[in-house]
């Protein structure tokens, strides 16, 4: 395990370090491993640091309104950039490709924003299992694999490059930060994109979106996943009002783990899946069927693309 007073020590010195009197953007998300960066760059370069949140359309349900309370004191920027996102990813399906169009959109919204704020060099919360899994070709991460290679940023610092999830979670703890952010459940940087098989449209995504709220609903505070999610994985037929339905098949997933490295699914009780199930069906327009997936990583990732 980390040393977490050392860790923070170091990470600082190396951010002053490599930001020397430069202006430095941040990606923050409001997952664990953005909070703690621009937790680490408030003490290392104060004023120099502007964080920026971008509002993908691809969010949690009130996550952009969350974001907000959390991080205001921050001097924090909300950039809409939702039709950007959603024309970026039209009539893509295959999910290498998902990723790498999201990367570039990160980072062409980011170069915009350095430009207006002065700001040379980018601060990322890339954590050592992104990188292991973008580098083994497993799937790119939109800040690792998925980074465009050409940027306009003179340097780009990544302080938890070797450090694991439940590593970033000591971190936060000794950074004093709150308990929802320290224990927050991990959300892909491409947000809900790689939660629908098949083409990103805004119907879509209002579709997963709920259905992901209604599984946070029912097991996170229940049963403490280490994730859980639903996600589109096609089409299939069902019956709403004895009126045949050609709608969505939602997949619900609620795994263990440590460090993302390898997980379990959870074995919930059936009534909890069936309540699940009914409302997604009853809620949300559109679902045709709701199924729970069992299989561990490996052989399958915890996120469906």
């Amino acid at each position: 395990m980390v040393n977490t007073e050392k860790f923070i020590k170091a990470a600082i010195e190396e951010i002053r370090r490599e930001a020397g009197g430069r202006t430095v953007v941040i990606a923050l998300s409001g997952g664990v491993d953005s909070s703690v960066c621009a937790a680490l760059a408030a003490r290392a370069i104060g004023d120099q640091l502007h964080p920026i949140y971008v509002d993908t359309g691809l969010m949690r349900k009130g996550e952009t309104d969350r974001i907000r309370e959390l991080f205001g004191h921050l001097s924090l920027t909300v950039v809409d950039a939702r039709e950007e996102f959603f024309a970026a990813l039209s009539g893509i399906t295959d999910p290498e490709e998902k990723r790498k169009a999201i990367g570039e959109r990160f980072i062409r919204v980011f170069e915009r924003e350095a430009k207006r704020t002065g700001a040379t060099v980018l601060l990322q919360g890339t954590i050592y299992p992104d990188r292991i899994e973008s580098e083994g070709g497993i799937k790119s991460h939109h800040n690792v694999g998925g980074m465009p290679l050409e940027c306009a940023f003179e340097d780009v610092i990544e302080p938890l490059r070797d450090l694991y999830k439940d590593e970033v979670r000591e971190v936060a703890g000794a950074l004093g930060l709150p308990r929802e952010i320290q224990h927050r459940m991990p959300f892909p940087g491409p947000g809900l994109a790689v939660r629908v098989i098949g083409e990103v449209t805004a119907g879509a995504i209002e579709v997963v979106r709920e259905a992901n709220a209604i599984v946070e609903e029912e097991l996170v505070e229940a049963f403490a996943p280490w994730q859980c999610l639903a996600a589109l994985v096609g089409l299939g037929t069902g019956v709403k009002g004895d009126v045949r339905l050609h709608g969505w098949i939602v997949a619900i997933r609620a795994v263990n783990s440590r460090d993302g490295m390898t997980a379990d699914p959870l074995e919930l009780p059936f009534e909890v899946l069936a309540r699940i199930a009914s409302r997604c069906t009853s809620e949300i327009p559109g679902v045709a069927r709701v199924v729970y997936d069992v299989t561990p990583k490996p052989p399958a990732t915890i996120e469906y693309e």
